[in-house]
């Protein structure tokens, strides 16, 4: 752990690894960015046999993002103990799968899809999983992996040790624990609803003004800063209205070409890049260090996803800041979002409605 630079474990960590090393199932509760992959990867890489050349853990992602984050992780776990792990993901050339695949990995990282598509072509055989692993599940079945999950839960051993990470424990997630996990052991660390170091503020504004908004506040704000909205064409139109003023600012969206996001998102760490704006589907993983402030464009449509999209601020014991524009359509939704958020949430006042 000291070498991937931590030296004290995370709550999840701490709770999570002694149950998975024991070989029980595990169901942990807790956000991304709390160290989860740490917390299923260094049992994982113990569990599993060094000079078998099957397939024996399998780690089933939401997003492409999120697969390169946690293969880099596992990658490093892997070699350390002389096991070879791969990444098997959308956007990526069919032939360099085949070529990841005929090196025997033990370890495979993937998104649910591309999973399917070489359990199909028969080119992936999970008959010897040992270990499976549900990486944000909640996050998985919202973009509908729910039939490829079962699928690939199907093709592997039903003595297999599973472990399923997810913020939140809806009643479909409830039924997968119990169709696929044997007695397991529940963890929740007091991930939190309202995060003490975020400054949590909404304004109430006209939907016609929310641009005009967003470059009143934009002065109060230094580093990295997410923008979320709900449908690719608001961020793409927001994206380009920014540019026209000239702030710096890039989209990330399922409907872009992989090699594009990739390039936003090394830009967006990197800091080259200071305003990502992206949807709900296409941020959901990305665990991106020293987010300064989150501003929900559009209001979430759920409390959940409110407290999803916050989280990505404020990590670590960071400060950071978290804006929210209700407008005229958003008032019904939002009831839901003020009582989950409690005291935290402030009312801001805008100088654009100044009498």
């Amino acid at each position: 752990m000291t070498a991937l630079g931590f030296t004290v474990p995370t709550p999840i960590q701490r709770e999570t690894i002694p149950v998975l090393l024991s070989g029980v199932d595990v169901v942990g509760q807790a956000q991304t960015g709390t160290g989860k992959t740490l917390a299923f990867g260094l049992p994982l890489v113990e569990r599993l046999a060094r000079d078998s050349a099957k397939v024996q853990g399998v780690v089933l992602v939401p997003t492409r993002e999120l697969a390169d984050q946690v293969f880099s992780v596992l990658d490093f776990l892997a070699t350390a103990a002389g096991l070879q792990a791969i990444a098997l993901m959308g956007g990526r050339r069919l032939d360099q799968d085949f070529a990841k695949l005929a090196a025997q990995p033990q370890i495979i990282v993937g998104t649910p899809g591309r999973v399917i598509d070489h359990l199909e072509r028969r080119t992936l055989d999970l008959s010897g999983v040992r270990v499976a692993v549900l990486d944000e599940a909640d996050r998985m079945l919202d973009i509908g992996f729910e039939p490829d999950i079962r699928r690939i839960l199907n093709r592997s051993p039903r003595n297999r040790q599973t472990a399923l990470y997810s913020a939140t424990i809806p009643t479909t997630i409830k039924t997968l624990i119990w169709r696929y996990m044997r007695d397991p052991q529940h963890v929740h660390t007091e991930t939190e609803r309202t995060i003490p170091l975020i400054r949590q503020r909404y304004y109430e504004v006209a939907e016609r003004d929310k641009l005009d908004a967003l470059m009143e506040l934009f002065p109060e704000m230094r580093g990295r800063t997410l923008i979320f909205c709900n449908m690719k064409v608001t961020v793409d139109r927001l994206v380009r209205r920014l540019q026209s003023e000239s702030v710096p600012a890039e989209a990330i969206h399922g409907d872009m070409d992989q090699r594009k996001r990739d390039r936003v998102m090394r830009r967006f760490r990197a800091g080259e890049l200071q305003i990502l704006v992206a949807t709900n589907v296409a941020a959901r993983g990305l665990d991106i260090e020293d987010v300064m402030h989150v501003v929900n464009f559009d209001a979430p449509q759920t409390a959940e996803d409110y407290i999803h999209r916050v989280g990505r601020t404020g990590r670590a014991g960071r400060d950071g800041s978290a804006t929210i524009f209700v407008a005229e359509w958003d008032l019904e939704t939002f009831e839901s979002i003020r009582k989950a958020a409690g005291p935290a949430l402030e009312r801001g006042q805008l100088a654009l409605y100044a009498s």
